[in-house]
């Protein structure tokens, strides 16, 4: 009885800042939902324009009405003036709530054993009380796909708003069978492979990955004819790509592999996003000829080969979107997810432009995933995931005030706010007033 006494008050100890916190100013440290309505200020929809002197009415989970003069009897009224509402930013490509520190391996679930997983699902390995969620959403990021690694078919990728108890209920309605292509280049500069080396392994992994396919497409056929398989979940997987109930997420880089890989999906009648894509500049025009959306990033990055000008990252995404290829950003990170909006700024900065970099933090990656008509601008029906700041979150000096994801008002609080108010007028007394 001593012991869980003494565990129970170590408990409540433990759990006073967090309810000190809580009655602080009356500021809430939950999410809440609820009718909402954000007055007097300029809207960027993204894809109706910029509406100045505007309102957003939320409630349910979606947006109500967008424009001015909107009035709603019982909603909670945030008066924005001066401040600027935006969608909230996607991440096409992350492993945000996959691991948590990643010198210890417990906290670590984006890589599976094995170099055939396409069946590990990254949403059920997902985290909802990762501590990088709360970081990321005061940047501005409310959606972020969570993907594996390692392997031919690691897994399968999903979309997730930062928001929610469990992974089901952050799930975002989108799904892809991650594959990472072949690739004829070095794996860095410890890669001490001969060139011969490098290509018979080229080889072997392309022979196998088109095995696979033949037997996912054979396995679709059979199904359809409802003969009785034997249990082959990986094949299963794959087989949805088959069908195109799932797309196929292909991680390629280099521009000799991007192109092996336009010309491995021709024949193929699948739905196939790129990833990755570091030297798409390079084959801007074959891509956009052969109609792959591309996720690209990070932007802030250094070149892919040393005889590169400096910005070739930074450039990218620009070069890509104007040969007239859909390109949506990632920063393919942990805890640094929180940087989508320099990565978008460097793009913008660099050939992309402000309007298209913006386009591709939101409705593209929205249009690309088939979820156009829920996410990625202020449009009424539409999800509300909005984000409002002080002004355009790709500089610097922005500050995000409010955050909206499902609808939930959330709290603009994480580890890293509560240490720093913590600690910002501490005084050597404790007992100190």
């Amino acid at each position: 009885m001593k012991r869980i006494n003494k565990t129970f008050l170590t408990f409540l100890i433990a759990l006073l800042p967090m309810m000190a916190m809580a009655q602080i100013d009356g500021e809430f440290i939950k999410p809440r939902t609820g009718k909402f309505l954000l007055q007097n200020a300029t809207v960027n929809t993204i894809t109706k324009g910029v509406l100045s002197g505007a309102s957003v009415l939320i409630e349910n989970g979606k947006i109500i009405q967008v424009g001015s003069n909107v009035s709603a009897d019982g909603a909670e009224v945030i008066d924005c003036s001066g401040m600027v509402i935006y969608p909230g930013m996607i991440d096409s490509g992350t492993t945000l709530g996959l691991a948590e520190v990643s010198s210890v391996a417990e906290t670590v679930d984006y890589q599976e054993i094995g170099n055939v997983t396409p069946n590990m699902q990254a949403l059920t390995a997902v985290n909802p009380n990762s501590e990088a969620i709360p970081v990321t959403r005061v940047s501005g990021v409310t959606t972020v796909i969570a993907k594996p690694s390692g392997g031919l078919f690691p897994g399968t990728a999903a979309l997730i708003n930062l928001v929610g108890y469990t992974p089901d209920q952050m799930y975002a309605g989108f799904k892809a069978v991650a594959m990472n292509f072949p690739s004829s280049a070095r794996r860095g500069r410890f890669d001490r492979r001969s060139d011969d080396d490098i290509k018979k392994d080229n080889e072997k992994a392309l022979k196998e990955a088109n095995e696979l396919m033949e037997k996912a497409k054979q396995y679709h056929e059979l199904s359809n004819k409802g003969a009785e398989l034997e249990y082959y979940p990986e094949i299963e997987q794959l087989a949805k790509v088959i069908s195109k109930e799932l797309p196929l997420m292909i991680e390629v880089n280099a521009a000799s592999d991007i192109q092996n890989a336009i010309k491995w999906v021709k024949d193929m009648d699948i739905r196939v996003i790129f990833s990755g894509v570091k030297e798409g500049w390079r084959v801007a025009d074959e891509i956009a000829e052969a109609g792959i959306p591309v996720i690209t990033g990070p932007v802030q990055d250094l070149p892919s080969r040393q005889s590169d000008r400096y910005d070739a990252a930074y450039t990218n995404a620009g070069k890509l979107a104007k040969a007239g290829v859909k390109v949506a950003l990632r920063t393919n990170e942990t805890e640094n997810v929180r940087n989508l909006p320099f990565h978008a700024a460097f793009a913008a900065a660099y050939g992309m432009g402000k309007e298209e970099a913006w386009k591709a933090v939101t409705i593209n990656p929205a249009e690309i995933f088939g979820l156009g008509d829920q996410l990625g601008s202020i449009e009424a029906g539409k999800v509300a995931n909005l984000i409002v700041a002080t002004e355009d979150p790709f500089e610097t000096r922005s500050q995000i005030m409010h955050v909206f994801i499902n609808g939930y008002r959330i709290p603009l609080s994480n580890r890293h706010i509560r240490l720093y108010q913590e600690f910002l007028e501490r005084s050597p007394d404790l007992n100190a007033n």
